[in-house]
């Protein structure tokens, strides 16, 4: 069974464009700490139908059964930051950096499209790894402070 608290907050959310209400649900479905879903919590909080792109690589994960069994294959997750949530309705992005430890940061966005019922049908993610600008244009752009490089 999904988590009430979270289908709560998703449903908030799409119902009243509050990004606060979807971060507080991201925070919970992607883990760490004690306030973490469970599995099954989460495995509920897809849809049957579910599906996960990742572009870069090529891959595409479909249904929940098979994003359950990648989830529990997957060696060791990285600490996730999230640094911005914005959306409205069924359409969600977050905007995050991955740390796998050792200096492996990646910038991550993640598209989360759910379905009437608050569930998560599809599920986008785009990896880049940060990088250092051109000297060139030092003089034309600011640092964001909120972004690791």
């Amino acid at each position: 069974m999904a988590d009430p608290d979270v289908s709560t907050l998703i449903l908030q959310a799409m119902r009243t464009s509050d990004a606060s209400a979807m971060h507080r649900a991201f925070l919970r479905l992607i883990g760490g700490g004690h306030d973490a879903l469970s599995p099954e919590a989460e495995y509920e909080l897809r849809h049957p139908d579910y599906v996960m792109d990742m572009p870069q690589s090529g891959e595409r994960i479909r249904g929940r059964d098979a994003m359950r069994a990648m989830q529990e294959q997957y060696p060791a997750p990285p600490d996730i930051t999230v640094n911005r949530v914005t959306g409205e309705g069924k359409t969600w992005v977050i905007e995050g950096v991955n740390d796998y430890g050792a200096g492996d940061i990646w910038n991550v966005v993640v598209l989360l499209e759910f379905d009437e019922e608050g569930r998560i049908l599809r599920d986008t993610r785009y990896y880049a790894k940060p990088f250092n600008p051109p000297a060139w244009r030092a003089d034309l752009v600011e640092k964001g402070e909120d972004r690791k490089i």
